[in-house]
């Protein structure tokens, strides 16, 4: 462990657009924030190829694009933007400690939460090459559905956000072909009545998928095995959407902090503060519902506000 005990005032854990937005806001608040980018700096949006729906961009621009602008913009007004990842923490105390890469160990008046969550996917080595080509693979119908107007299209998942999802690319794509495992749906009545009643669904119960197919750039379909009597056979596709849930990456805070029943942080509504005074949560670590950069980058807003707010009641007293 190092000797050496570095005190700050603003400590950001990732660095999405919850993050950057939240260290803009924290520098020009001057609270000279330091932020460690994590172990997938920029977040999510480093496998996103085309972003669409983010103001301020009428052409689009790629998420490792955008990325590297917010990363630009927190560090003009003088944000430390660091290499590494926060392994533990310690929020017993008034002082909330940290240790980086489990070495560093660093003591924080506020820390901002922006660690995001990871989509799930299938594993498949098909499906993992076509995701990082950014071929037709993908977590998010909404950031990425607009790309596949008029086409034919897979989504796999069974619960009420595939369900929502399947029901999104159905009013862009001329079909939309749903693998669901098992023999029916995990999703509420009411959302599965919805994709069973749009005529341009197709419902493949007991169906897995068993490998993604493609010309080695892009992907052109999809094949499925019925796992009650292994046959197989091919689906004509270009886009492969997979919809079988997140997960918060926020296993490290789930002693100190109050988490939901999936590990999302629970934050007091209309607010970015947590269980833990001094400890502010943005982002997808505690949005389940929107997952949006756009949703990100206004709850990191909100908790460089709520920090500085907070900070600056402490001074007051």
């Amino acid at each position: 462990m190092s000797d050496q005990i570095e005190k700050v005032k603003c400590l950001i854990i990732g660095s999405g657009p919850a993050g950057y937005t939240a260290a803009i806001y924290a520098a020009r608040a001057n609270m000279s924030p330091i932020l460690y980018q994590g172990t997938q700096p920029g977040g999510q949006l480093t496998t996103t190829n085309e972003v669409e729906n983010f103001p301020g961009y009428p052409e689009g621009v790629t998420g490792p694009e955008m990325m590297i602008e917010l990363q630009k913009q927190a560090e003009r007004f003088e944000t430390d933007v660091r290499d590494g990842w926060i392994t533990k923490v310690d929020f017993s105390a008034d002082v909330h400690k940290v240790w980086v890469n489990d070495v560093k160990e660093i003591h924080c008046e506020t820390v901002i939460i922006s660690t995001g969550a990871s989509a799930k996917y299938l594993g498949l080595d098909s499906e993992q090459k076509y995701l990082k080509l950014g071929g037709g693979v993908s977590a998010c119908a909404v950031c990425d559905g607009f790309f596949y107007r008029n086409q034919e299209v897979v989504i796999v998942g069974a619960g009420d956000s595939a369900c929502e999802e399947a029901h999104y690319l159905s009013k862009l794509c001329t079909k939309v072909t749903m693998l669901v495992r098992r023999d029916q749906f995990r999703a509420s009545k009411i959302m599965a009545n919805r994709v069973k009643n749009t005529e341009n669904i197709d419902i493949l119960f007991n169906t897995e998928t068993d490998e993604v197919l493609g010309d080695g750039q892009v992907v052109t379909g999809v094949r499925v095995f019925n796992n009650l009597t292994n046959e197989k056979h091919d689906i004509i596709a270009t886009g492969f959407f997979v919809a079988i849930g997140h997960q918060p990456n926020t296993g490290i805070f789930q002693e100190f902090l109050n988490l939901d029943e999936t590990g999302y942080i629970i934050n007091t509504p209309g607010t970015s503060k947590t269980n833990v005074p001094g400890v502010f949560v943005s982002g997808d670590a505690a949005d389940h519902v929107y997952r949006q950069a756009v949703t990100a980058a206004g709850t990191g807003c909100m908790a460089a506000l709520d920090a500085e707010r907070w900070l600056a009641s402490k001074t007051a007293l």
